[in-house]
């Protein structure tokens, strides 16, 4: 081809003059001895904490530990393959990981590398998977809602956006399930999910994607999963990863909603790589700066000010109990960290009432400044009633005969309590919850019967979009209630339960 051979020189003179010559300062370490993940490695005078370490095979870690004759390094891929002697050489980067819209929709791991099977996700940038928390000055106050769709959250303990809350409970409980459904019901808001998965079964994960797939929108969803089988650099950077890319969204403005299942297998890997790397235990086994580590994770959770873009970034750590013991080092830890906890119940659970969130334990810090202005109305003094109603019913059960005010008493609170018995998959909209509040404080539930409340329940809101749309667009417009349009929504819920009492009778 005519005029190919000087195209070619002019381009390989153009790499030649681009060349740096001249001496080049590396330098190499070797494997002393590598096993569970954790490899010892010595020669690497300059190395630094979390420094990006490359292996003669490809391979990658980071520094985790320095002592005086050789560092402690974490592998973030397989190392079977490194053996004792093998080349290491220091990188002077940090771990990073990808982030960016490309993201959505997707599994990947921790490092931001597709494990769906789909095309190569196309990186924006990539961001160091540790940053620092925001500082005080660039934060703002926690005030606007995370709407869970769950009644007894809602209505009792508010979630805001830039807010830590903990999610406790034994094996089993509903913990993940809890989380899932806030997941599911940011499908009408504009909050992108998070979901990590940090050591949990392939088959526990998959049931989370199907369900998020089948209810939710995961078209704005990430699923971060670093399985069992993973190397536990992997797992261990996991939920610092996932903030990481929800950093991204919250900087440009946007808002993001992480799930970290769970922190208490996180903890266990941390340990074990603490004590294979030679770090001095502490409590529990666990080395001294378990509680570090998770607490300069959780403060990455903020609500930036409106000079830095407005965005919020919430978190919603699980952690999992032993017989309900929230006193242990870990549960602990979370809860000194953390903005409030929901305590799910075993013996609840066990009852049939789900979610099986027990009402005297848990805790909202951040209170109803966060809570939606027309729920907070309706609500009132739900949590109080049903306090008092738990007290009320164990003293009953000693074979009294209660008064006719206690005995009243007792019967809205068993009619409260199948209200905040909520199947899964049926997030409910504040203003199904404020039409729900409103009937049972003004007793237009007293007179139904306690297995009917279900039923009513789950066909509030397609009556109310069938017959009061207007009052459905005024409250979730508005976000408030005065006494006329309280009044409106509580005629057309009377209509409801009197039509369904009707139907029921014929």
């Amino acid at each position: 081809m005519p005029g190919s051979a000087d195209e070619w020189l002019a381009r390989a003179a153009t790499c030649v003059a681009a060349a740096e010559i001249g001496a080049q300062v590396r330098q190499i370490g070797r494997v002393e001895s590598i096993g569970d993940g954790v490899a010892l490695v010595s020669g690497l005078a300059e190395a630094r904490l979390d420094e990006l370490l490359q292996f003669a095979g490809g391979q990658a870690g980071f520094v985790q530990t320095l002592d005086r004759d050789r560092i402690g390094c974490v592998m973030l891929e397989d190392a079977d393959s490194i053996e004792a002697g093998d080349i290491v050489s220091g990188t002077g980067a940090v771990v990073r990981t990808l982030v960016g819209r490309g993201l959505l929709g997707r599994i990947v791991d921790p490092l931001g590398r597709p494990l769906d099977g789909g095309a190569a996700i196309i990186a924006e940038r990539f961001e160091p998977v540790e940053r620092p928390a925001p500082s005080i000055i660039d934060r703002d106050l926690v005030v606007q809602p995370v709407q869970t769709g769950i009644l007894v959250i809602d209505a009792m303990f508010a979630l805001g956006r830039g807010q830590r809350e903990l999610i406790l409970g034994d094996r089993a409980t509903g913990k993940t399930a809890l989380a899932v459904d806030a997941i599911i019901n940011q499908r009408s808001s504009d909050m992108i999910c998070i979901y990590v998965a940090i050591g949990q079964k392939s088959s526990s994960v998959a049931r989370v994607i199907d369900q998020v797939r089948r209810h939710g929108a995961p078209e704005r969803c990430i699923f971060v999963v670093a399985s069992p089988a993973s190397a536990p650099g992997l797992q261990w950077i996991a939920p610092f990863a996932a903030f990481t890319m929800a950093e991204y969204f919250r900087d440009q403005g946007g808002h993001a909603l992480v799930v970290l299942d769970d922190l208490t297998r996180h903890a266990a890997t941390h340990r074990e790589i603490a004590l294979l790397t030679g770090q001095p235990p502490g409590r529990e086994a666990y080395p001294g700066d378990v509680f570090y580590l998770h607490s300069r994770l959780l403060e990455r959770a903020a609500r930036m000010s409106p000079e830095k873009g407005g965005g919020s970034l919430t978190a919603l750590p699980i952690a999992e109990t032993d017989a309900g013991n929230v006193s242990a080092y870990i549960p602990t830890n979370l809860i000194s960290i953390t903005d409030g906890q929901i305590v799910l119940d075993t013996r609840l659970f066990a009852e049939g009432h789900k979610p099986a969130v027990d009402v005297g334990t848990s805790v909202s810090r951040v209170g109803g400044k966060t809570q939606a202005r027309a729920l907070r109305d309706a609500s009132g003094t739900m949590r109080l009633d049903y306090a008092q109603f738990l007290e009320l019913e164990m003293f009953t059960r000693f074979g009294e005969q209660p008064e006719p005010r206690v005995k009243a008493q007792i019967e809205r609170g068993r009619r409260l309590r199948a209200l905040l018995s909520q199947p899964r998959f049926q997030p409910l909209r504040v203003v199904d919850q404020v039409a729900l509040a409103i009937a049972l404080t003004e007793g237009l539930l007293d007179a139904v019967a306690i297995p009917d409340i279900a039923a009513i329940r789950a066909a509030l809101p397609l009556w109310l979009d069938a017959n009061a749309s207007a009052l459905v667009g005024q409250v979730e417009d508005k976000g408030t209630m005065d006494a006329t349009l309280r009044a409106a929504l509580l005629a057309a819920v009377k209509r409801m339960i009197a039509s369904s009492s009707a139907g029921a009778a014929t």
